[in-house]
């Protein structure tokens, strides 16, 4: 009777054991699948991103002298998803995508300035105060930087609404979270960012406040060529004698996509629909104010979550940063520019694709459910099968 308890013993312990075996196993693999995906994926993509070269010598004359480079990431249309639209799930999944993205990118990149170009949120044309300042604490958390890399922020459509929808409170409401710049120069550039929803043409009091402002900035550049002697100018800071870098949310007028290419531009069947001024682009007339004001040398704009390079007849070269959010594309990414006073290099930076991070986690169910059956034996192998159906006897 002993002995019959001890082998039972021995059998539920060796039980047990393997039941051990098999917990430990499938944590294993849980916990490396998750910590690839959420975490370690975002490092072994954004590390292959590097800044590139820009050209920095000058001769002032006497001797060679090498211009301060500035280093800015730009990024559009993250889309934060606000309470009426906003399904708990993808809010958790595609905001910790931009988080860690984000993060990372920081941590391995260390950029000078980040600029954020429009549609910050997905619903602050019509949320309300306790959902905007819901929206606001979020996007603080995930777009947290230390104090020495500052964050611009450039407004868009879907923080104030479009044109019709956009009122004077939404506008102070967005101000007073992020204060945007017009105007902001750092190492020998200038950025000039513009609220292009405002650029309507039709006189509202807003628009009217908008192109006033960019007036004064503009004769504060053409300023800065004529240098501080000129009588016209005052006795106020120059600006650095540089051409502007446009930044604004709404791309400057363009017919279509049709000319885009790479792998982030719009989808083949989309690019040729003819896009709406004023909704999809800024007007012909808003554009050739811009470019006329302010004389660019580069301009980059959002709001078609699409990757585009444009080349204005006589004007300067536009770059369209497609969206940040799997939300938006399944493949997006930012823009890195190395820029000084005189010439600039971007270089695009792309993040992990959602398909390939859902395939992971695809791959890895399946590898689990074969480790499961396997311990279990639910999965014979077909090879001694069929060596046994060979071997059985024939019945006459």
């Amino acid at each position: 009777m002993a002995l019959m308890t001890l082998g039972f013993g021995r059998r539920n312990f060796r039980l047990l054991k393997r039941k051990s075996s098999l917990l430990l196993k499938l944590i294993a693999v849980v916990f490396a699948v998750l910590l690839f995906c959420e975490f370690l994926v975002y490092y072994l993509v954004i590390f292959r991103c590097d800044w590139p070269e820009v050209n920095t010598p000058t001769y002032d004359g006497k001797q060679t002298t090498f211009e301060p480079v500035l280093k800015a990431m730009f990024l559009a249309d993250t889309h934060l998803l606000g309470e009426i639209r906003g399904h708990w799930l993808d809010k958790l999944r595609r905001e910790w995508q931009m988080e860690r993205a984000f993060q990372t990118a920081l941590w391995l990149l260390k950029p000078d300035v980040v600029f954020i170009l429009g549609d910050v949120f997905d619903e602050g044309k019509w949320s309300s105060p306790q959902a905007w300042a819901d929206d606001v604490e979020r996007f603080q958390k995930m777009f947290r930087h230390p104090s020495h890399v500052q964050l611009k922020v450039v407004v868009g459509n879907h923080d104030i609404g479009f044109h019709y929808e956009m009122t004077t409170y939404k506008v102070k409401r967005f101000k007073k979270v992020f204060n945007p710049e017009r105007l902001f120069s750092w190492k020998g550039v200038n950025f000039v960012m513009v609220n292009s929803v405002t650029m309507e043409g039709d006189r509202c009091t807003l628009c009217s406040k908008e192109e006033a402002e960019l007036l004064a900035i503009s004769h504060r550049l053409n300023c800065s060529w004529e240098g501080p002697a000129s009588r016209q100018c005052g006795a106020g800071r120059p600006l650095p004698a540089s051409a502007p870098v446009l930044l604004q949310h709404y791309p400057l007028y363009r017919r279509s996509d049709s000319n885009c290419s790479g792998e982030d531009a719009a989808p083949p069947d989309e690019r040729s629909t003819p896009f709406q001024e004023r909704y999809d682009v800024l007007s012909r007339e808003a554009s050739q104010k811009l470019l006329w004001w302010l004389r660019p040398r580069l301009v980059l704009s959002g709001h078609t979550h699409s990757g585009c390079e444009v080349l204005h007849a006589g004007g300067p070269p536009e770059l369209s940063v497609p969206s940040f959010s799997w939300r938006n594309r399944n493949n997006p990414s930012f823009i890195m520019g190395s820029i000084t006073a005189t010439s600039h290099a971007l270089y695009k930076c792309y993040l992990p694709r959602e398909d390939m991070v859902l395939a992971t986690y695809c791959g890895a169910a399946v590898f689990l459910a074969v480790l499961i059956f396997a311990h279990f034996e639910l999965l014979a192998s077909p090879f001694p099968f069929g060596w046994n159906l060979l071997r059985k006897p024939r019945t006459m």
